[in-house]
């Protein structure tokens, strides 16, 4: 124990008989701060002791802070017990033996010394009566506060260990690290993975992508043609949008069948069928890669993890069902769906694992929803219409759920937000402009075109058997050739063979067993599978009559969905959703696992097994999808002048032929969609027998100038015989242009 020196200079106790006299205050502040001086009798308030070997404190009071920064250099003086009672007439002398008792030790940097944080002692005494300078007399140890240096010009042995200032960067430093903060985000990722994987599982249709199409030459042609029609006209004369150049002479012909009018700004770029035929493969890349991403978007915005994210966003981009869909651009281009929902349900704050949390709403994310939407219904209505119901049914849902729920059932105050409201009001009124706008050219055409319209008939053709959704199409590189007798047993094939893939099947039901959703949630998905294969089945589920018979019947636009099967593509997402809910379960098992292991490490094993899923899904997405090359624009159709009309015609023919009109968009005849109109269906029947006195008057009446008859394609047709027939007394004029017969009316 310490000693401090009394008025008759004996050493003895300290008079607190817990406090360090060599300066270590309470740092509880426990001293007594009203201690009584002995020997002047005069009964005072010592606030402080100020001990200042850590630097030269001004005696006009320098706070507290100061002497606790001194503290912290090596040189810190002693802070006086602010508990001792210290002889007036002695201060001098016994602050100066204390202060050299104390040079070695160090100050509580934090300690409350002082009341007020005045450093100086106030006070009268013998020795003349001198007031405490707040200076501590041992030279020795004095430094300058905060200058790192002691007095005799040396630098602070321990400055080199002090924190180095954290260094301010440069414009280009932060722009750099914005950059690549970017480049390793998660949504930067998935989006590059989604395209390289869309590069991989189209191959080779970038291999030769200016002449050859994927699946055959017909459908893709007029979808290729479709995109360069609608950026051409929309550059040049955008009020005849639906007058294109083909069927003439019948109006609203770009009506006849989807039109893919949300890819119009791709349309604007490049001319001619190798353009057109360019820009069809670049899309067809795309809208996997979109696919993918849209649903991968909608799982992780619902609450799957990672992995669990990218098995749904294989799962429903390639899914071996979609590779008979190769020449069908309009129904691959679904990725705008699960995009749009991830977009809205983000922006309302709502996920299926969390539900409703108000604090996520945003009113940005909820306009883009509903934009994605308007931009999907624009690609066509084969798919658009029944996403077009399927959001005007959630929307309804969500709004009677809500109601009750506020008002009714338990009334809850849940937060929705006027600008919210808003959002949804706007972005809802959008959707359904850009409907009615697009719907108004198809209504036309079906009342102008009674044989365009769908019968209980028609879609009984097009209705699969329940055994189409384990039956892969022949483009499968996995199951096609195992699935061949299958094949044969289905009335037609391309539109009935379902499967979204074995390895799917297994992960959702799986999914309903082992899961990060609800089961509630899981019910849910499994009605919302089971209630779309049955309408997908068409007529063929007890003849549809109350299940696909209703919607044909009462919905608007309904009849006009030729084939039923193509519903399976929401089968085929819900089941992604179940087989995501699975895979995020068991990745989160393979985490906890990990956490307890010591080292937190899984073993290689383990890690590769969370991934083992998505390589199956992927594996089963291999195509064999055959890339016929396009049959070459001739010559003829660069130079002569429409209207015109190229023989043979048929429905398979007039779709190259559309291909090769977009060098000059000249007005043809020909045309190919989902009907024939009655018309084009005469002027294949009279031309039979071209050129003749007949059909050269009929096509006259029609405004045809010019007849093209290609030699290449009319073995075992009757211009065989009458192609180098002479034209005397017809009025017409006959040339070749390469292996083209041109006729001039």
């Amino acid at each position: 124990m310490t000693t401090e020196q009394s008025a008759s200079g004996s050493p003895r106790p300290d008079a607190a008989g817990n406090a360090d006299t060599a300066g270590n205050a309470d740092a509880a502040g426990k001293a007594d701060a009203a201690g009584k001086a002995d020997a002047a009798g005069i009964t005072g308030r010592t606030e402080a002791e100020a001990s200042g070997t850590a630097g030269k404190t001004d005696t006009a009071g320098k706070t507290g802070k100061d002497a606790a920064e001194a503290g912290a250099t090596i040189g810190t003086g002693a802070m006086a017990d602010a508990a001792g009672k210290a002889d007036a007439a002695m201060a001098g002398t016994t602050g100066k033996k204390e202060a050299e008792t104390r040079a070695s030790d160090k100050t509580d940097a934090t300690g409350k010394a002082g009341a007020a944080g005045t450093a100086g002692a106030e006070g009268a005494g013998g020795d003349g009566g001198k007031a405490a300078t707040g200076k501590a007399e041992n030279g020795s140890g004095k430094a300058e506060n905060g200058s790192g240096k002691a007095e005799d010009g040396k630098p602070d042995r321990w400055e080199a260990f002090a924190s180095a200032p954290e260094p301010v960067p440069s414009r280009l430093g932060r722009a750099t690290r914005a950059v690549g903060r970017l480049l390793v985000h998660e949504w930067t990722l998935a989006s590059l993975a989604s395209l390289a994987l869309a590069v991989l599982l189209t191959w080779p249709i970038l291999r030769y992508p200016r002449h050859t199409l994927p699946q055959d030459y017909w459908d893709p042609s007029l979808q290729a043609w479709q995109m360069a029609w609608s950026g051409h006209i929309l550059l040049t004369n955008p009020a005849q949008l639906w007058q294109s150049n083909t069927f003439f002479p019948e109006p609203w012909s770009f009506a006849f069948s989807d039109t893919l009018l949300g890819y119009a700004p791709a349309g604007m770029l490049g001319t001619g069928p190798e353009a057109a035929v360019l820009r069809y493969n670049i899309m067809f890349v795309l809208a996997h890669a979109l696919a993918t991403l849209g649903a991968y978007a909608l799982a992780r915005q619902l609450g799957a993890g990672r992995i669990g994210s990218a098995v749904a966003g294989v799962s429903f981009a390639y899914a071996p069902w979609l590779l008979a869909q190769a020449g069908h651009l309009h129904v691959i281009s679904n990725g705008g769906i699960p995009l749009a929902l991830a977009m809205l349900a983000r922006g309302h704050g709502w996920s299926l694992r969390h539900g409703y949390r108000p604090e996520r709403r945003h009113d940005g994310w909820v306009y883009a929803g509903w934009l994605v939407a308007a931009w999907q219904l624009s690609l066509g209505f084969g798919i658009g219409l029944p996403f077009a119901y399927f959001l005007a049914g959630t929307v309804l849902v969500a709004a009677v759920t809500w109601f009750l729920r506020r008002w009714v059932v338990r009334p809850v105050k849940r937060p929705f937000g006027r600008r919210l409201f808003i959002a949804d009001l706007v972005g809802g009124l959008l959707f359904a402009g850009v409907g009615a706008l697009l719907a108004i050219p198809f209504f036309t055409v079906a009342e102008a075109h009674p044989n365009a319209k769908r019968s209980i008939g028609d879609i009984a053709i097009y209705s699969p058997p329940a055994s189409g959704f384990f039956t892969a199409p022949a483009e499968s590189r996995v199951w096609g050739g195992l699935h061949e007798g299958a094949r044969a047993l289905l009335p037609w094939h391309p539109e009935m063979t379902l499967l979204p893939g074995f390895v799917l099947y297994a992960l959702a039901a799986g999914g309903l067993f082992f899961s990060v959703w609800k089961l509630r949630h899981r019910l849910l998905l499994l009605a919302g599978v089971v209630v779309t294969m049955v309408l997908a089945m068409g007529t063929r589920f007890f003849d549809g009559t109350f299940t696909y018979v209703p919607l044909f019947e009462y919905l608007p636009g309904w009849n006009g969905l030729r084939t039923p099967g193509r519903l399976m593509l929401w089968t085929t997402l819900l089941l992604g959703l179940l087989a995501a809910g699975a895979v995020s379960a068991f990745a989160t098992r393979v985490r906890e696992i990990s956490a307890e292991r010591i080292p937190s490490w899984p073993s290689p094993w383990l890690r590769l097994a969370t991934l083992l899923p998505l390589v199956l899904v992927i594996g089963e997405g291999l195509n064999s999808t055959p890339h016929p090359v396009v049959p070459p624009q001739p010559a003829a159709m660069r130079t002569v002048d429409g209207p015109l009309l190229v023989l043979p015609s048929n429905q398979s023919l007039d779709q190259p032929v559309m291909l090769w009109s977009t060098t000059r968009f000249q007005d043809v005849v020909n045309g190919g969609s989902g009907f024939t109109p009655r018309q084009l269906d005469d002027v294949r029947r009279v031309t039979l027998s071209f050129p003749d006195q007949v059909s050269v008057d009929y096509l006259r009446v029609l405004g045809v100038r010019n007849v093209l008859l290609m030699r290449d394609h009319i073995a075992g047709t009757p211009w065989e015989i009458t192609v180098d027939a002479p034209v005397d007394g017809l009025g017409i004029t006959r040339e070749e242009i390469g292996d083209v017969v041109v006729y001039r009316l």
